[in-house]
């Protein structure tokens, strides 16, 4: 087997990105403190298509040196807005007709394997790196995803967090 050249992977030009059709997602980042974390974010919302990125809190926003190194240029392509608070992008999302989805371990979560998604909008919304999503932010949700694990940690970095999960709702929006 030989791996692929750049070039023969068909990659589409950051321009032809903004306009190519995206899935019905918006991903949330409420106080995500890593920069790597949100460039990586950023790198993967690309991959799949997602609509955009919001950044809450202390969340950091391009353009940053730290943020294009895992971002590798997505910070550019993808669409992204800051907000003071979580609440606030929540606030907006709601008013655009968002089913808002915290991705967290919680009482009465859906385990991702058992996700159903419908032909509505949807905004997953990961927390902060040692606290996840806020309790406040939780209580305004319409339901929160949770990924299986099975050995002794509990808990995922938040950019492998936002791959499975991203990945697992452009399936199931696309019937990939």
């Amino acid at each position: 087997m030989r791996k692929l050249k750049i070039t023969e992977l068909n990659r589409i030009s950051p321009e032809d990105f903004k306009k190519a059709e995206k899935i019905p997602l918006v991903v949330v980042l409420d106080n995500v403190r890593s920069l790597h974390n949100v460039g990586s974010v950023f790198r993967t919302s690309d991959a799949f298509l997602a609509e955009a990125v919001y950044l809450c809190g202390i969340t950091a926003t391009p353009p940053h040196a730290e943020i294009h190194k895992t971002a590798l240029g997505a910070e550019n392509s993808v669409n992204w807005k800051y907000f003071t608070t979580t609440l606030e992008a929540i606030q907006e999302l709601r008013q655009q007709g968002y089913v808002l989805a915290a991705v967290e371990q919680a009482e009465n979560s859906i385990s991702l394997d058992e996700l159903r998604l419908e032909n509505k909008k949807y905004a997953l919304i990961l927390g902060n790196e040692v606290h996840g999503v806020a309790q406040e932010v939780m209580n305004l949700c319409d339901f929160c995803i949770e990924i299986p694990q099975f050995g002794t940690k509990h808990s995922l970095n938040v950019s492998v967090t936002a791959g499975i999960v991203i990945w697992e709702s452009f399936k199931k929006l696309t019937n990939k």
